[in-house]
């Protein structure tokens, strides 16, 4: 004959059971720390010119963002680069974007509106400087550039920054001494490709589809970019302090460099929103440009170097309070 439990046998069953869903629910909050949580409504991200690398890093991450966060809908603007989108995102016309460090810190020197409240998200990839010309040009460095007719991107572009930059370190007025086109990466290829210009700057990652495809139907080559100039880049102090020397390697464009590295000037890319972006919508975004490296990698080649031990570098701009929690949650 069975006896009945003891009720301190049942009590203490009891009280086991009860520790067990306690400990069942806080290891459910530990692994979905989004769960209920995760940020919705709309969001915008400012890009770039739309068959530039800005654009399409863009495109991909609104897909990995709608993977994580279903709630959030994201929507993309085309902008003419970095300097737009710094400006954006200072006076609240987008929520998040990717700018050029050169571009934050110029719109940070200006005093632009809202320039304090700008805070970095994570150090993403490099853009390298591309001077293109045809192959057969007579032009082999950038003072060669004098009297010619160069594409110099579009006002309120990172590359209009850069190329004016690049041109006086050369000791080339950009308004006097060449004839400035005003063009982006969008016409650029056209324009040189029917000899409407006879050079074209460009700053994106590597490679850029635009001069890959260039290449395989019109023979170029890149000019380069010596430490000299990059010396001389240093010497302009401000936003020219982010330039550093850098190599396009030989595989990047092989048509058009024939196996040889190209010397030239490269500048971090930064994922950039405002001071008043909510902390756990942010913590989410950096989350997925994070996670996303490898899928977006796929398609834009420079994204496979965001590195979780550089990205929390945003220098010139203080880290946002939600990608700080981030990075802090996954410390070693």
């Amino acid at each position: 004959m069975l006896q009945p439990r003891p009720r301190n046998s049942r009590r203490r069953a009891l009280q086991g059971s009860a520790a067990v869903f306690v400990a069942f629910g806080l290891l459910l909050w530990w692994l979905l720390p989004l769960g209920e949580k995760s940020p919705g409504g709309t969001i915008s991200i400012s890009t770039g010119t739309q068959n530039g690398v800005y654009q399409l890093y863009g495109e991909l991450l609104q897909k990995a963002l709608a993977k994580d966060m279903p709630g959030l809908d994201v929507t993309l603007e085309t902008s003419e680069g970095s300097q737009q989108n710094v400006q954006r995102v200072a006076t609240g016309e987008a929520d998040f974007t990717i700018a050029a460090a050169d571009a934050v810190e110029r719109y940070v020197l200006d005093h632009g509106e809202g320039a304090a409240l700008l805070r970095g998200c994570a150090r993403l990839y490099d853009d390298y400087v591309h001077v293109v010309v045809p192959r057969t040009s007579s032009v082999e460095s950038i003072e060669q550039l004098r009297g010619k007719r160069v594409a110099v991107g579009q006002p309120g572009s990172g590359v209009r920054l850069v190329a004016n930059h690049v041109l006086k370190a050369a000791e080339l007025d950009p308004q006097k001494d060449i004839r400035p086109v005003s063009a982006g990466i969008a016409t650029m290829p056209e324009l040189l490709e029917t000899g409407r210009i006879d050079a074209f700057f460009w700053s994106g990652g590597l490679p850029t589809s635009a001069v890959t495809d260039l290449s395989h139907r019109f023979d170029i080559r890149l000019v380069p970019i010596g430490p000299e100039l990059v010396k001389k880049l240093h010497e302009q102090r401000g936003e020219a302090g982010y330039y550093r020397s850098a190599v396009v390697p030989p595989d990047a464009y092989h048509k058009a460099q024939a196996g040889d590295p190209v010397q030239t000037v490269a500048v971090a890319n930064l994922l950039v929103t405002h001071a008043g972006t909510d902390p756990a919508l942010t913590e989410g975004v950096t989350r997925a440009v994070i996670n996303s490296r490898d899928r977006i990698g796929e398609k834009v080649h420079a994204a496979q170097r965001v590195d979780l031990r550089t990205a929390i570098y945003t220098d010139p701009l203080d880290l946002h309070e939600g990608a700080g929690r981030y990075y802090r949650s996954v410390k070693p």
